[in-house]
């Protein structure tokens, strides 16, 4: 998903846009996860960047995955596109009429359905490359974290949970400046790794351009 190397390709080729997706990702998930970890003293800054940079932007990135023919690509951004907007949508429309106890029960709900469905990406980013695989097993933990916080209802648990989410922005923040100088250079710039277990799976992944 992150393009290592530039091939060459047609000049009505497009730009990679997965720098773009983990951009718009790790910078949505560092204000989410400040705010969990008690970091922030002013109000939800994340919220209208859920809505614009993670949601609109990240949809679109996933869109123009799917231009690249890139099956993991669109499905991880546009998915997680969706989620910030669901989320953005949910604290504006419907939580500030809920108790707290029923705000706690629906994020964590929302949070472990998606915990879910990260375990099957964060089981196949092992044949994208190592820089990826970085962001779902970071993001996987905190999606865990965060939904047991929720549903115990317990403040120091969601602030593990945004220690961790600051770590997972990091580690896509990284992803993303990788994907970015690299296609920028043609060359290995700042390394991702390889795919994992090739040998058990009979091939090489997704090899990054």
């Amino acid at each position: 998903m992150t393009h290592v190397e530039q091939e060459s390709t047609p000049s009505h080729a497009a730009a990679d846009p997965a720098p773009l997706g983990f951009a718009a990702f790790a910078l949505t998930l560092f204000l989410f996860s400040a705010k969990n970890a008690g970091w922030t003293d002013g109000t939800d800054a994340w919220l209208g960047y859920a809505l614009a940079y993670g949601g609109i932007i990240l949809v679109l990135a996933g869109m123009w995955e799917f231009r690249n023919r890139n099956v993991f690509g669109c499905t991880a951004f546009s998915s997680y596109g969706g989620f910030w907007l669901g989320l953005g949508l949910y604290v504006i429309l419907v939580a500030r009429g809920a108790t707290p106890a029923q705000e706690a029960d629906d994020l964590g709900w929302i949070l472990l359905a998606f915990a879910i469905f990260n375990t099957y990406l964060m089981l196949w980013a092992t044949q994208v490359n190592q820089a990826v695989l970085a962001v779902f097993v970071t993001l996987e933990a905190t999606e865990i974290i965060l939904f047991i916080g929720q549903f115990a209802e317990s403040e120091n648990t969601i602030k593990i949970g945004g220690y961790i989410g600051v770590l997972t922005a990091i580690c896509a923040w990284y992803a993303s400046a990788a994907g970015l100088i690299n296609g920028m250079m043609g060359r290995t710039f700042l390394g991702v790794g390889h795919p994992m277990f090739q040998h058990l799976t009979g091939g090489p992944g997704p090899q990054p351009r």
